[in-house]
C-alpha cells in the first residue's frame, strides 16, 4: 500500500477506540455518584485497606474534610475524572487495535513475542494502578491526614490536590510496575544481563530513592518508603526475570555447538 493507504488504514483502526472513549467518557460523566464512590473511597474510614490495617479503629480521627476553593474547581474535576476513566478503560482497546494493524508486516514469531509483550504490560500497568489505589494512597493518605506541625494548624485539603495526588501516583505507579516487562524484553534482546542489574543494585536503590521523593512530592519518610519498597521489589523481580531469560536462551546455543 502506499503512504495514504497506511494513513487511512490507521485511521479506521483508531475510529473505533475513539468512539468507544467517548462512549466511557459520557458514561462515566453521567455516572457521577458511584465514580466518585470509587475515587474517594480510600477517604472513608470504612475502606478496605483500613480494615486490616493496625489501629484500624484510629481512621476516623484522620478522614480528611475536602473543600473546593474556587467556583468551577468541581465541575472541571468532574470533567477531568470522566475523561480520565474513559481513556483507562480505552486503552486495551486501542493497543489491540494497533496491534491488528501492525500485524499484517510482522512475521509470525514477531506476533508472538508483541503479544506477549502487550498482554504482560497491560497487567504490570493495571496491577500497579490497583497497588497504588489499595495500598500506597490510603496508607500515604491516613499519614498525612493525621500529620500536623502544631495544634494551631488544620488541614483543610482541596479535591484537587486529593486527586491530583491520586491520579499522578497511579501514573506513575503503573509505570514503574512495567519494569520486570522491560528488563524481559530487553534480555530477551540480549541488551540487558542480570549481572549488570545485581552489579549497580546500590546504584539502583538510590535513584529509586529520588524517583519515590519526585513521585510522593512529601519529606515524610514514611511516604517515601511507602513508595520505593514496591520498586524495590520490583528491581529484584527484574533481576530473576533477566536470569531466568538468560538461561533459556542460553540453553540452545550450548546444544547446538555440542
Amino acid at each position: 500500500m502506499t503512504f495514504w493507504d497506511h494513513i487511512d488504514e490507521l485511521r479506521k483502526a483508531l475510529f473505533y477506540p475513539f468512539l468507544v472513549f467517548l462512549g466511557l467518557t459520557v458514561a462515566a460523566f453521567v455516572l457521577k455518584e458511584p465514580v466518585f464512590d470509587l475515587v474517594l473511597a480510600p477517604n472513608s474510614p470504612d475502606f478496605i485497606t483500613y480494615r486490616f490495617a493496625p489501629g484500624s479503629q484510629e481512621v476516623e480521627a484522620v478522614v480528611l474534610n475536602l473543600i473546593s476553593t474556587e467556583l468551577t474547581a468541581q465541575f472541571m474535576m468532574h470533567m477531568k475524572v470522566s475523561f480520565y476513566a474513559g481513556l483507562l478503560l480505552t486503552l486495551p482497546l486501542l493497543f489491540y487495535k494497533l496491534f491488528r494493524y501492525a500485524a499484517p508486516g510482522l512475521y509470525e514469531n514477531e506476533k508472538r513475542y508483541s503479544s506477549r509483550v502487550i498482554f504482560f504490560s497491560f497487567l504490570a500497568f493495571f496491577s500497579g494502578i490497583l497497588v497504588n489505589y489499595f495500598v500506597i494512597f490510603p496508607f500515604s493518605l491516613r499519614f498525612l491526614a493525621g500529620y500536623q506541625v502544631s495544634a494551631e494548624v488544620v488541614n483543610m485539603i482541596t479535591l484537587n490536590s486529593y486527586m491530583g495526588t491520586l491520579i499522578t501516583l497511579s501514573l506513575l505507579m503503573g509505570v514503574c510496575f512495567e519494569l520486570p516487562v522491560l528488563s524481559w524484553l530487553l534480555s530477551r534482546l540480549g541488551l540487558l544481563k542480570a549481572a549488570f542489574l545485581k552489579k549497580y543494585r546500590r546504584h539502583a536503590v538510590v535513584i529509586i530513592l529520588i524517583v519515590a521523593a519526585v513521585i510522593t512530592q512529601t519529606t515524610d519518610i514514611f511516604t517515601l518508603l511507602l513508595v520505593s519498597l514496591p520498586i524495590m521489589l520490583l528491581y529484584e523481580l527484574s533481576i530473576l526475570i533477566a536470569r531466568f531469560t538468560e538461561r533459556n536462551h542460553a540453553a540452545p546455543a550450548q546444544e547446538v555447538k555440542l
